[in-house]
């Protein structure tokens, strides 16, 4: 393969949006030879991972957590045909050919069919009370996962044939190999073969591996796999469609006065990850990053727009914000210890307990004898730290609160005066400030603060640090 394709990620949001999707980014307009040398990665379809796993945010059962609990009142095999309901909906709101229909719903049933199967043997096993099926629930939860990218990418594969294109399916869920591959070998297999220049690969984003995809990245496996197409295959430039555009704040919040980024660098976008809003997820960016792959995000409802390029070695021409963002809910969790000045290991111990329990540290400052974390997470998981950092380090005081975190961004904001006009913002705003992080490297300031004024704090600090900078910028440009 030569390095004059793209390899492009189409996010579930957009996906589902058929129509929009094919006129923006599948075809948009092509035709020919121009149509070719892309290489597209399908999310599933909106909702569609909800159902077969659990509820991204509400953590409503779906297939899997219905299996796994074994709850009566919650059936798996009832949750599995709502799957197909749902997959059949979706077609027939797709298709408008009755036989291209038939062909996705054929497809959509088969692989149903094959996963109550398995499940049902399982079920069977387990009955017996000698069984155990903790080690087998991982696998399950891999199947299900790549059932709903397998049906985004044939059916979008089988979409683009009804309109001339010359469109590949292909199948990285390992759905029916028993032979275990790393990551790197199944997608050689899937793709090695094709000739990028005559035809259209639509490749699922999930791919079946060694060690597993959602073990090991959870809901951000699509983007592993489509990062690691884009460096195995020595991509031109790797893109990335989302439903917005990667703005200078939450259009939600700052209404007209968000502005597209148009270019910044991995180091941001590893900043914005860490924060929850990712860009790509850190290790997808980080093998692009090392193999000099620029990452383009584009909004897949906004045709003409070019997007925001990432690349590794960008730094905006002169020092200022890229983006204001933040957590709107996470821990700040205060281990005192009076006896800690001087002394090694207190770190280590909480950074075990931590690791332990997948607590998402954010953030943390220490003095003489306090170390704080800013932990993202549920209140279960802080608690069930604290107690075990209680139990360890029995003279330590250990006490979490509420908090929230407001941070600003940039390749470069080593602006003179920043900090004061942040802090004179968020003052005139009425909001107090609990902590502040600044780092000597100039790529962002984090501001902790109440969660209750975290709106005010995004909307005072864009206004100062995005809007009126660039007014200013524009007068000065003007004037000169």
């Amino acid at each position: 393969m030569t390095a004059s394709h793209s390899v492009e990620k189409i996010g579930g949001t957009s996906i589902s949006a058929t129509q929009t999707v094919f006129d923006n980014v599948l075809i948009a307009g092509r035709r020919g030879p121009d149509l070719y040398n892309r290489i597209f990665v399908v999310s599933a379809y909106g909702g569609m991972t909800d159902l077969l796993l659990e509820h991204k945010k509400s953590s409503e059962a779906g297939v899997y957590s219905a299996f796994a609990k074994n709850d009566p009142d919650v059936s798996w095999r009832d949750a599995l045909e709502r799957v197909r309901e749902a997959m059949h909906t979706r077609n027939s709101e797709m298709f408008a050919r009755p036989m291209s229909c038939a062909q996705a719903d054929r497809f959509v049933d088969e692989r149903i069919d094959g996963a109550r199967a398995c499940l049902s043997d399982l079920d069977r096993l387990r009955s017996h009370g000698r069984f155990r099926l903790t080690e087998q629930f991982a696998t399950v939860r891999e199947m299900l996962a790549g059932l709903g990218e397998a049906h985004s990418a044939y059916c979008t594969a089988l979409l683009l044939q009804d309109r001339g294109v010359n469109a590949v399916f292909v199948d990285l869920t390992g759905w029916d190999e028993t032979q275990p591959m790393s990551l790197d070998e199944r997608i050689h297999k899937g793709l090695d073969d094709i000739d990028l220049t005559t035809q259209m690969p639509i490749v699922t984003g999930y791919a079946g591996c060694e060690g597993g995809m959602v073990r090991r990245y959870a809901r951000g496996y699509s983007e592993m796999t489509f990062s690691r197409i884009a460096v195995l295959t020595d991509a031109r430039e790797a893109i990335i469609h989302k439903e917005f555009h990667l703005s200078s704040a939450d259009p939600r919040l700052v209404g007209d006065d968000a502005r597209k980024i148009g270019r910044t660098n991995y180091d941001v976008a590893d900043q914005l990850a860490n924060i929850g809003m990712e860009a790509i997820h850190p290790r997808a960016g980080r093998g692009l990053r090392q193999s000099e792959i620029p990452l383009r995000v584009r909004n897949t409802f906004d045709r003409e727009d070019e997007g925001t390029l990432i690349c590794g070695d960008y730094v905006s021409d002169k020092p200022r914000v890229e983006i204001v963002a933040g957590l709107r809910h996470m821990y700040a969790m205060q281990f005192f210890e009076q006896d800690m000045v001087g002394e090694k290991g207190y770190d280590a111990g909480i950074l075990e307990v931590l690791t332990r329990h997948k607590a998402w540290i954010v953030s943390k400052s220490s003095n003489a004898n306090t170390i704080t974390h800013y932990l993202q997470g549920n209140s279960a998981t802080v608690n069930a730290v604290v107690a075990d950092l209680e139990e360890r380090f029995p003279a330590a005081a250990i006490t979490t609160q509420p908090i929230c975190m407001v941070a600003v961004i940039g390749s470069d904001i080593n602006r003179p005066g920043l900090v004061p006009t942040a802090l004179d913002a968020l003052g005139k705003a009425g909001v107090e400030i609990m902590a502040m992080q600044y780092q000597i490297r100039n790529v962002d300031i984090q501001f902790i603060l109440d969660p209750a004024d975290y709106e005010a704090a995004i909307k005072a600090l864009h206004k100062a640090l995005v809007v009126n900078a660039d007014s200013g910028s524009n007068h000065n440009q003007e004037a000169a």
